[in-house]
């Protein structure tokens, strides 16, 4: 592994990573979900996990999901120019298909591409997120490779209480929300969470000269949003509920110099229905059924063949049983996912497909030392897949832990790589990974450092290959084939630290994501990059600062098309005028840095928000 940063660099890097931010910090008391698919208490959790809380997101200002995600560690993106663009998310150098994304439980993305749709995701109806990094195929199947983002949404509990949000920033941009949630108590609870949202903006252009698409005109977005989560306490140890979540997404791209309204929509919908039962004294059962939808349409001009349309339908069946042994907890899952598209292009396309998996895990403390291991099986029609991982943690003392672990991983092959007319072969197999990993944490409460290096061997690397191998009539320019092999490997640093009363977060990723069949670096992927975070509070009010940063990245598999490396700066102010109330100020890019996140297309330049938050609890 070679990182090309200089050794002054690489010291104060170090040294800011060294000095991240208490505010940032997780509580001693943290419990997270998804590590091990159930509520584990953090200190009992081997995996590299964060939690990125409300208040994170109440301060992170207009934008979006994306924008939240690219200050945090192990995690870089790509947009085609605004907030309501086409945007990609590498955690750990591992391709935006490489992940998983799921909201409350419930997994999204499309089938075509195997990508969620981030531009799509309402982060006015989130509570908090919770990253996991590393393979996770052994307690989630397919496609967690790099790792796992869950988004969770807004849970009601204690008396009724109203939050709600106004704001307004550069490029007329306009957002506002509102949440109403609470619970009755008593032997019934009933707790329910109802919130609604709506964001527009006039945006900017986004393409550059040099596109062939390229119009000068502004590309704008309006977005709304509706969640709801609601569940009953039938008895002791007894829950059924209910929850869902809509988005729609009505976006402009550019196509050109001519005035039709070239546009696309995203509609992103997911409902669950679930019970929770404890039969048996030690064993929690969990049954749920789920659906989620990812709609996409675009209007590229006003012939009839402008108009496409894809839908991915996801339904899932999950029966889940968490027995505990002592302070030890075995798990038994059963999963059905049925995925199924409707397109009006390629008829090839419009079919479905079932997987079913069966996946144990067992999770263990014993005194200072902490042990997990998990194994599964998926089988769909690209043939059937085991993966397994197993993890060790040891505590020096309370404040010191040291983690190893080992996993294998895979990514199915998507409808595109099956399916496509002129590009797709049915006989591909799934990608592979197998990664390994080491980590050293110390946390006493007030300073957090943390150190994660990990190497992650991917083979059967599914990408366009020409000539087309398998030497079929009409694959002009090349198919999709298993022919690449990769490695992703770095040390990610991260810390906390409050100093003098101000708040201090920084983390840096050193990272070597190499194609090993071609020996160029991965597309859009950087050697380094990072994020530092200060803030103070004086009284009501706090006053804070971030910087972003990034190494240079090749915008293509060859490395011939650079985008030069870049550093951000924010600021952001928070004041609690009055009781419920409070304001908000927000100013990103504050030296209006012109920087590339895909050639050609445009990023934010300097932008100012502002809004007026309400709420009591």
């Amino acid at each position: 592994m070679t990182f090309r940063i200089s050794r002054p660099a690489a010291m104060t890097s170090l040294a800011l990573a060294m000095a991240a931010c208490y505010a940032h910090a997780e509580p001693a008391d943290a419990v997270v979900v998804t590590a091990t698919r159930s509520p584990q208490p953090l200190a009992n959790v081997i995996s590299d996990t964060i939690t990125i809380s409300a208040e994170q997101i109440a301060e992170s200002g207009a934008g979006s999901i994306v924008d939240l995600l690219q200050r945090q560690r192990g995690i870089e993106i790509a947009r085609n120019g605004g907030a309501g663009t086409a945007s990609s998310v590498y955690i750990r150098g591992a391709n935006s298909n490489q992940n998983i994304v799921l909201v409350d439980g419930v997994r999204i993305g499309s089938s075509t591409t195997g990508a969620a749709n981030w531009s799509a995701i309402p982060l006015t109806a989130i509570d908090h997120i919770e990253i996991v990094y590393g393979p996770l195929s052994s307690l989630y199947g397919a496609d967690a490779i790099g790792g796992v983002i869950q988004i969770f949404t807004k849970k009601g509990k204690g008396a009724p209480s109203v939050t709600a949000f106004a704001g307004y920033g550069s490029d007329t941009t306009r957002e506002v929300d509102a949440t109403l949630s609470g619970a009755t108590g008593g032997e019934h609870s009933f707790s329910y969470a109802i919130s609604a949202g709506k964001e527009k903006s006039d945006g900017f252009n986004a393409t550059r000269r040099g596109l062939s698409s390229y119009n000068a005109d502004r590309d704008g977005y309006d977005k709304e949003n509706a969640a709801g989560q609601f569940s009953l306490q039938l008895a002791p140890g007894y829950e059924a509920g209910a929850l869902f979540v809509h988005s729609k997404l009505e976006s402009q791209y550019d196509a050109g110099t001519s005035a039709y309204n070239v546009r696309s929509t995203a509609s992103l919908d997911t409902a669950a229905v679930y019970g929770k039962a404890k039969f048996v004294q030690n064993i929690d059962t969990l049954l749920q059924y789920s659906e989620s939808r990812d709609k996409g349409q675009n209007w590229s001009s006003a012939a009839a063949t402008g108009y496409s349309r894809i839908d991915t339908k996801q339904t899932d069946i999950t029966l889940q049983n968490d027995v505990r042994i002592g302070d030890d907890v075995l798990q038994v899952l059963y999963d059905h996912r049925k995925e199924d598209v409707s397109t009006n292009g390629a008829k090839d396309m419009n079919r479905d497909r079932t997987t079913n998996s069966w996946a144990a895990s067992y999770n263990a403390r014993r005194g200072a030392n902490l042990l997990n291991a998990a194994v599964r099986r998926d089988k769909s029609v690209y043939g059937a897949k085991t993966t397994g991982s197993l993890g060790y943690g040891y505590d020096f003392t309370k404040q010191l832990r040291a983690t190893a672990s080992y996993g294998t991983s895979f990514r199915a092959p998507t409808y595109n790589e099956l399916y496509y007319p002129g590009y797709g072969n049915e006989g591909n197999k799934p990608e592979q990974g197998k990664n390994a990993e080491i980590g050293l944490r110390w946390d006493d409460g007030v300073n957090a450092l943390s150190a994660n290096y990990y190497h992650n061997k991917l083979t059967d690397l599914l990408v366009n290959t020409t000539p087309c191998p398998f030497g079929i009539d009409g694959y002009t320019y090349g198919c999709a084939y298993n022919v690449n092999k990769a490695t992703l490997e770095g040390v990610t640093i991260a810390g906390a630290t409050k100093l003098a009363g101000v708040n201090l977060a920084a983390s840096i990723d050193l990272q070597d994501p190499k194609d090993d069949t071609s020996n160029k670096r991965l597309a859009r992927r950087a050697k380094k990059h990072g994020n530092v975070t200060a803030d103070y509070g004086i009284g009501a009010l706090k006053l804070g600062a971030e910087l972003e940063f990034s190494g240079d990245r090749f915008d293509d598999a060859a490395n011939k098309n650079r985008l030069g490396g870049y550093g951000l700066v924010n600021l952001f102010a928070t004041y609690a005028f009055a009781r419920d109330w409070s304001a908000l100020v927000r100013w990103n890019n504050i030296g209006d840095k012109q920087y590339d996140l895909a050639r050609n297309y445009a990023t934010p330049g300097s932008k100012v928000f502002a809004g007026i938050r309400y709420g009591y609890k």
